[in-house]
């Protein structure tokens, strides 16, 4: 890789989250934020038990996926004696850990509300920090991005971003994220993943 390239990548991740932010300003801005309302107050007229329950559960259990997928890889890696899945274990812990130093570093400068702070969104519970970007999102999507450059199977990759999707949408649904937020977290999750690709075997 030469320098040029490698540098590019490293810097991904920030240029991603500025390159979203900056023209959002003015007219353009207010419309964005006029669609971002009407989707989650749209998600929130839609709303069962059934469903609401099974996105909680996902949002619930994504920091225990993204921890688990690299102590297992490493565990494994143990076992088996396999240096390789050692490696990988140490890419994707590595790429959760520096993509979750972002996301909140981001929030703290960005210090966008909650989208329950807006009267006209009603949230199934209220968490708290900030909302942009989208911490579940980010994280998710750094998972799975990971473990699928680490593993670029079809029976890897299909269901990592299954799972990092609906872990995006839950957060929609629930009404604690603007979709801004999510596209936003992806963006920031997967890029992260992609700069600290060196770290792959």
């Amino acid at each position: 890789m030469n320098i040029r390239k490698s540098t590019f990548l490293r810097y991904f991740p920030i240029l991603s989250f500025w390159l979203f932010i900056l023209p959002l300003r003015g007219h353009a801005q207010n419309k964005l934020q006029q669609l971002d309302d009407q989707i989650l107050i749209d998600l929130s007229h839609h709303r069962t038990p059934e469903r609401t329950g099974f996105f909680m559960f996902l949002s619930k259990h994504n920091d225990l996926v993204n921890v688990g997928v690299p102590v297992g890889l490493l565990a494994a890696g143990v076992i088996g004696n396999d240096k390789e899945m050692r490696q990988n274990a140490l890419y994707v812990a590595s790429s959760s850990a520096v993509n979750t130093l972002l996301t909140m570093a981001i929030k703290k400068i960005v210090k966008r509300p909650r989208p329950f702070h807006n009267v006209k969104i009603v949230s199934v519970y209220q968490p708290g920090h900030y909302s942009f970007p989208s911490g579940h999102t980010s994280t998710s999507f750094t998972t799975a991005t990971a473990l699928s450059r680490a593993y670029p199977k079809w029976y890897i990759i299909a269901p990592s971003y299954l799972w990092a999707g609906s872990v995006s949408f839950s957060r929609l649904y629930l009404g604690v994220h603007y979709p801004t937020d999510v596209v936003a977290g992806a963006a920031l999750g997967t890029g992260t993943a992609f700069a600290l690709g060196g770290l792959r075997p």
